[in-house]
């Protein structure tokens, strides 16, 4: 993989971004057609976009009117307070899909974000972990998660998600960014903190 190819890998799939093409991922591949009409999936897929990317984006903008400040995060003690902001907004979007209450995935997905978001802070003190592979690997467990509680088989979606994966695990230590030790820890933290969580709870 080339070094602009990677760039425009991670920017694509950036941490801030996946969750809601997760979520159009899911409404587009069989998921819940019979059970959300189409006003239900624009509400949340507003609600997954304003709590998971435009807030924790105006957080990051803000920060940077600091000239201390460096927008890349290029250290990983740099992210916390970001991270901060985001925990709090994904908690916002928990409140805010309370109002559906006969489907409780779209809250779980949520809650466990935001565990997975407090992890990633903790560790970030004192290590690089990777934060666009823990939300893949938050994405693939949603995937895994409810097709084997729900019964059903979205290969294609499945496949989609694996693939962008490696695609990004590959873009991150072509850009330097993590080691493969850093990029592995992220995929699996996410994915073995969002999978109990959606598919027993």
């Amino acid at each position: 993989m080339s070094v602009k190819l990677a760039k425009i890998v991670s920017v694509v799939f950036h941490p801030v971004i996946l969750p809601t093409l997760g979520f159009i991922l899911l409404f587009t591949s069989g998921f819940y057609n019979s059970m959300l009409t189409n006003d239900a999936k624009r509400f949340i897929l507003l609600v997954i976009f304003f709590s998971t990317a435009t807030i924790p984006m105006l957080s990051v903008s803000l920060l940077a009117l600091n000239s201390k400040f460096d927008f890349l995060m290029p250290n990983n003690r740099d992210r916390i307070i970001p991270l901060l902001f985001t925990s709090v907004s994904y908690y916002i979007g928990f409140m805010l899909l309370g109002r559906i209450h006969f489907l409780p995935v779209f809250k779980l997905f949520m809650i466990a974000s935001v565990l997975l978001i407090i992890a990633l802070l903790l560790i970030s003190f004192k290590w690089n972990i990777s934060v666009h592979m823990a939300a893949l690997g938050a994405v693939t467990a949603t995937f895994f998660a409810l097709s084997f509680r729900g019964g059903v088989n979205p290969m294609t979606a499945i496949v989609v998600v694996v693939i962008g994966s490696g695609l990004v695990g590959t873009s991150r230590l072509v850009l330097n960014k993590n080691n493969l030790l850093q990029v592995a820890a992220g995929y699996i933290l996410g994915f073995f903190i969002l999978y109990p969580v959606i598919y027993f709870l």
